[in-house]
């Protein structure tokens, strides 16, 4: 039996950057009452707070609710607040590096935007991440960017040559995430099984990016059962299916109330 479910958060429980409607709040409401859940994203904490906890239903479950902001390098649990566990953070030296490697990647790729709204290269403590279009930039703008990824594929080779030491990851609409190695959402799963207790067996990952060079792949590579999937909409009918084989009708035999 499944006993734990964890999500990526943009693009799979909710469009770049924007909150959590309240039907994908109400989903994951219901199943917290059923298994253990955890969100693994690129974001930082603050993302996550503002995408998905302010808007959970008074009363959820979040003692069965894990936070893994930046692809896995720091974990948050609840127990009357919220506490980080870990954090792997990079150095100052590290950071620099890696800043000047991804605008040298950018620059001689040939697809630096010409409009951007807000900053392009965000530090993360445990994770540089580079938004093309800018940390502000408009939803429709960011969906036209790079549909199929080829854009940001091309940067991040230029930067596997440049920044060897690092993992270099695509996610969200516009961004490439950079960690260090074996710092990713494998190690998220992994840091799941050792802190929970959890078998990677008794998991299941759903995200949006689940191919080779996805920020989402590495999850797969952990050997957690994985659901890729094309958007928010279809993660609620994914869910819904989910709990409909936990639940066993205990507690939501008569389905889902869509009104």
């Amino acid at each position: 039996m499944k006993k734990l479910i964890a999500f990526d958060l943009d693009g799979t429980l909710a469009e770049s950057k924007a909150a959590i409607d309240k039907e994908m709040a109400d989903r994951l409401a219901a199943l917290l009452t059923v298994a253990k859940v955890a969100v693994i994203s690129g974001g930082d904490w603050l993302q996550f707070e503002t995408q998905v906890l302010a808007h959970l239903p008074k009363g959820a479950k979040l003692k069965n609710l894990s936070i893994l902001p930046t692809c896995g390098t720091k974990f948050y649990q609840y127990t009357r607040s919220w506490k980080q566990l870990y954090a792997e953070n990079f150095t100052d030296e590290e950071k620099k590096k890696i800043i000047e490697s991804l605008n040298e990647a950018v620059d001689t790729s040939g697809y630096k935007a010409k409009k951007t709204w807000g900053e392009t290269i965000e530090d993360r403590g445990s994770q540089v991440t580079y938004s093309a279009l800018g940390q502000k930039a408009p939803l429709d703008e960011k969906k036209k960017y790079d549909p199929d990824f080829a854009k940001r594929d091309k940067i991040k080779k230029r930067l596997d040559k440049l920044i060897p030491e690092f993992a270099v990851n695509l996610g969200g609409a516009t961004s490439i995430d950079v960690t260090k190695h074996g710092i990713d959402k494998k190690y998220g799963i992994h840091k799941l099984h050792q802190v929970l207790g959890i078998k990677i067996s008794e998991m299941i990952f759903i995200g949006d990016a689940l191919f080779p060079g996805g920020n989402d792949y590495p999850a797969k590579e952990s050997g957690a059962f994985s659901v890729r999937v094309s958007d928010p909409n279809e993660t609620k009918r994914v869910i819904e299916g989910i709990i409909g084989c936990l639940d066993k009708g205990h507690h939501f035999g008569n389905g889902f109330d869509d009104k």
